[in-house]
């Protein structure tokens, strides 16, 4: 299926429906007064965040959305029946913004979450609440509220502990493949990544995370350049990038280091924030050097970025010190979880 990270549709919810005039009109009884029902209030449509959703493909096909309006009211003080509410799925981690104010309405992140987009009317009163003592028989009823009518744009940002940086075929998807059971499409040409992959990497029972095999960056991806702009925000919750660098292009005059410095520059370009958050070199396909070459080219590229953070040295294909890198990306997490549970301790 392909995948689709954005749509727009308009949600209609429903009026509510209009107050009876009416009066009670019985055998024996000459001044039965007035018995007019209030009118039933209009669905509201809600958004439901469903993990059994992948994509937004369904938004293609179907843009509006309507709630039905409530009933109007009837004599004998019967009230109209409310309308229905719509409640249309979205896959976890959709983005609500409204169209017409460029305001974000709310965010899906768990499984089961509602959000609601458009409200329902309210229904309009009868009769029966307009005697007073100078006015027995009120000829007065109030008509349902109009229901709020939105566009919405709907963005899905993909919920990952890890996602993976890097230029075309640095070998992110080989990367993937090698610690957890996704199967993004490997080849040797640029761009065979053209949606995000997910992998579980299950270090043990009750201890594992997720990772995103982000497509491929390129100059410019900031501003729209390549697939960039596309995919750049779904790094943007996760908590640890790894950014894999190949450490020995086959054209021979690829740099490193300025490819490192590129990918820097669409992150601060799209979001600085980025910028600050927890980045990890990888070095890739180091099976292409002589063992004694690979730890001293590593040094180099590190020297030359005066990088201060984690790096490590792989070879995805072969799988080889793919673990280590699992198993350090576990313990950062397990120690983050432990020290915000401290942290909630001391502010208890």
């Amino acid at each position: 299926m392909k995948f689709v990270d954005e749509a727009i549709i308009r949600v209609y919810a429903g009026n509510g429906g209009n107050g009876c005039v009416s009066f009670r009109r019985e055998k024996f009884i000459p001044l039965g007064g007035p018995d007019g029902g209030d009118g039933g209030g209009g669905g509201s449509v809600w958004l439901s965040a469903d993990e059994g959703i992948n994509t937004l493909v369904d938004f293609r096909h179907q843009r509006v959305y309507r709630a039905p309006r409530g009933e109007n009211g009837m004599g004998r003080q019967m009230a109209g029946k409310g309308g229905e509410d719509t409640m249309i799925r979205v896959p976890v981690g959709t983005v609500v913004i409204n169209v017409d104010t460029d305001e974000e309405i709310g965010d899906l992140t768990t499984h089961g979450q509602r959000l609601l987009v458009a409200q329902g009317g309210h229904g309009g009163l009868g009769n029966v609440h307009f005697k007073t003592s100078v006015n027995r028989s009120p000829r007065r009823a109030v008509p349902g509220s109009d229901g709020e009518e939105r566009e919405l744009k709907l963005e899905l940002k993909v919920l990952a502990d890890v996602g993976l940086l890097g230029f075309p075929n640095a070998g992110k998807s080989t990367l993937i493949r090698a610690v957890s059971a996704a199967t993004p499409k490997v080849a040797d040409y640029p761009f065979t990544t053209m949606q995000p992959h997910l992998g579980v990497v299950r270090i043990e029972t009750d201890h594992s995370f997720v990772i995103a095999d982000i497509p491929g960056l390129i100059e410019g991806a900031a501003e729209g350049a390549g697939l960039g702009i596309q995919f750049l925000k779904h790094v943007a919750r996760t908590r640890l990038l790894l950014h894999v660098v190949d450490i020995a292009p086959l054209d021979g005059e690829t740099d490193p280091v300025a490819e490192i410095r590129t990918i820097e520059k669409e992150l601060k370009g799209f979001d600085p924030k980025l910028l600050k958050r927890p980045r990890w070199l990888v070095f890739n396909k180091i099976d292409l050097l002589a063992p004694e070459e690979r730890e001293k080219t590593a040094k180099a590229i590190v020297r030359k970025l005066k990088w201060k953070q984690p790096w490590y040295i792989v070879s995805a294909i072969a799988r080889e010190g793919t673990w280590p890198l699992c198993l350090d990306i576990q313990r950062f997490f397990d120690e983050q979880k432990l020290a915000a549970e401290e942290a909630v301790e001391r502010a208890e």
